[in-house]
């Protein structure tokens, strides 16, 4: 009996097991109106409903100094008929030295996008101020 039972056991695991995830599209582009240099990067889903992984390296003013960061806000957003508006806010409570993201985008065409950015703390005196960045996907 149990020579029996294992092959069906393990033909019902195998018939069961959920299909891995279909990746999204990583995009990389470029800021025109920031520090020279400075980019973004995110994912597209395969839908292309969403994005995720937004990622800003670049420069800032924080306190007065000039400062590198790479970052982005954690989770993903939503796209709406090829339009992309969204803010985030970390911690999600607020406080003080909250991080407020702030991203809109135009994923109209399947080859180029192109929005805003913008990451601030206030009480800090940190910000990006409004950023102008288009991407492709990557090859």
């Amino acid at each position: 009996m149990k020579l029996l039972l294992f092959p069906l056991l393990l033909a019902a695991a195998i018939v069961t097991t959920p299909p891995k995830p279909a990746k999204g599209t990583r995009w990389t582009g470029t800021i025109s109106n920031g520090m020279k240099g400075d980019k973004v990067s995110f994912t597209v889903s395969p839908d292309g409903k969403r994005i995720s992984d937004f990622t800003f390296d670049g420069y800032w003013r924080c306190s007065g100094k000039l400062e590198r960061q790479v970052i982005g806000p954690e989770g993903g957003f939503e796209i709406k008929t090829g339009k992309l508006k969204a803010v985030a806010v970390e911690p999600p409570d607020g406080g003080a030295t909250a991080w407020r993201f702030a991203l809109e985008g135009d994923f109209t065409a399947r080859t180029a996008a192109k929005g805003t950015f913008r990451m601030n703390i206030n009480n800090l005196g940190c910000d990006t101020y409004v950023l102008q960045w288009s991407a492709k996907p990557e090859r």
